[in-house]
């Protein structure tokens, strides 16, 4: 079973529930603030641990409270936090509003973040030796740099290289292509390939050199995983009434990294993310929801 290495961003999430999101120019009176754990890297890194994988986090908080706390609830999920940096910059902060639906509006301050470079992500995989049977898992809230570094230094090693690509603008196409697994949204693939078809999307992207699987995340309908050469298959989600989706893609990314670390094919992958990022909708807050391999299998066999 190989290790999963997570390269990307620290948050702290304040979230408002609310009756509904916000329009340009409105505010809205929700509920009480809340603090939550977040940050892509970050809830991906627990999803990947909550599934059972052995993993490692490269990233950067500020010497602050809020990164202090973000420390240690990395290290309380069992997650390697040696080779995040404290700088001083403020640690990450995002802040979501939540509607009654369950959908969300989010605004984030990078803060430390945005200083992650290239050289230090270097030097923490020199020292971490990504190789044959890990998965080093990169998302797009620290430096291009530093996700190209990642991704390149992944491959280097022999590790599967899984790249989410959110946010999607401006995206270097040579960096896309060091992702051997591509994990976009449906506005992040149309982003990423310039044209409004799914198909000719998929096709674009995989007709890359480098990218092998590109695995469309499709929110309550499920993933779509479309394989270099043309084969697609679909991935339903199961029909669930979702409290708060915050956090859900960052499961299905999470989860997937783990279990292709422990060996399972990018289709059977797919397929157990698609149920772990479902259930993760049943409970607010992007982490809070993640479920753990047992819970997850107690889902399965109560749906079974």
């Amino acid at each position: 079973m190989g290790r999963v290495i997570v390269v990307g961003s620290l948050n702290i999430d304040l979230v408002v529930r609310a009756a509904h999101l916000p329009a340009p120019g409105q505010t809205v009176t929700g509920q009480d603030l809340v603090r939550h754990q977040g940050g892509k890297g970050g809830n991906q890194a627990v999803a990947a641990a909550r599934m059972g994988a052995q993993v490692a986090f490269v990233g950067a908080v500020g010497q602050d409270e809020l990164g202090q706390s973000a420390l240690q609830a990395l290290r309380a999920e069992g997650i390697a936090t040696e080779d995040i940096v404290l700088l001083e910059r403020p640690t990450g902060v995002a802040l979501i509003v939540v509607d009654r639906a369950g959908q969300n509006q989010i605004a984030v301050a990078p803060g430390a973040n945005a200083a992650l470079d290239d050289a230090m992500v270097e030097s923490a995989l020199e020292g971490l030796q990504p190789t044959r049977g890990d998965v080093v898992l990169a998302s797009r809230e620290i430096p291009d740099g530093a996700v190209r570094t990642a991704l390149a230094r992944g491959r280097q090693g022999g590790a599967l290289t899984v790249l989410n690509p959110a946010p999607a603008d401006g995206l270097d196409p040579a960096t896309r292509q060091l992702a051997d697994l591509l994990t976009p949204n449906e506005t992040e693939v149309h982003t990423l390939s310039g044209v409004a078809s799914s198909a000719e999307s998929a096709r674009r992207l995989l007709g890359e050199d480098g990218t092998s699987w590109l695995a469309v995340t499709l929110g309550a309908a499920g993933a779509e995983l479309v394989e270099f050469g043309g084969k697609s298959t679909r991935v339903p989600a199961p029909r669930l009434e979702p409290v708060d989706t915050t956090g859900a893609g960052d499961t299905f990314n999470g989860a997937l990294a783990a279990l292709l670390a422990e060996g399972m094919s990018p289709p059977e992958a797919v397929g157990v993310a698609v149920l772990a990022a479902s259930l993760s909708t049943q409970r607010a807050g992007a982490r809070e929801g993640m479920p753990s391999r047992e819970q997850l299998g107690e889902f399965v066999r109560r749906r079974s």
